[in-house]
């Protein structure tokens, strides 16, 4: 009989000495790598992220970051594709790292990454006190809004098809046509 040897746990300490030429993320204990983004994945992102950061400027509502960025969320590290931190919690933003939940998060599925974001950070975010989380599907062209229901748990407020105006709870008045994101 082979010996059992148990899987490694690895700290904040083992991910700040990882290549900075890589994109890794650390989620309960796992070292995991991130590959890079393919372009429909950078393009919906940059029309996202251009509507919600002009918005957010405009009513100066807080700040908005697109990845990559860590946020440290207990001892977990992670980079959202995009997030928004409110005025009155601008606080937790650390000169290198987010320091603490953001009010909202955006994951962008991808085939490489759509377990990890949809099942291990939403679960992640939601413990951490996310209060609102997007995920959104590129080929199927669908954004799902989950809100923060109870700390911890997350439900489905509504799925948005290309053709809706997606709302947020979060940022207040945000209204975006999701035909001109998945343009």
């Amino acid at each position: 009989m082979g010996t059992i040897t148990e899987k490694r746990k690895y700290t904040y300490e083992d991910y700040l000495k990882t290549p900075d030429d890589k994109r890794y993320e650390l989620i309960e204990g796992d070292l995991l790598m991130t590959p890079s983004p393919n372009a429909r994945h950078q393009e919906i992102l940059m029309n996202l992220s251009a509507k919600i950061h002009h918005y957010v400027l405009e009513k100066k509502l807080g700040k908005v970051f697109i990845a990559p960025l860590d946020v440290l969320l207990g001892d977990n590290v992670v980079q959202p594709d995009l997030l928004f931190i409110a005025q009155e919690r601008i606080s937790i933003i650390g000169e290198k790292n987010i320091q603490g939940a953001p009010d909202l998060v955006v994951e962008i599925l991808s085939e490489n990454t759509a377990y990890r974001d949809a099942i291990q950070k939403k679960k992640l975010y939601a413990r951490s006190g996310v209060k609102e989380c997007w995920l959104v599907a590129p080929e199927d062209r669908l954004v799902e809004v989950y809100t923060l229901k109870d700390k911890g748990e997350y439900q489905l407020l509504k799925t948005y098809a290309e053709e809706n105006v997606i709302e947020s709870q979060v940022v207040k008045g945000l209204k975006i046509e999701l035909s001109k994101v998945f343009a």
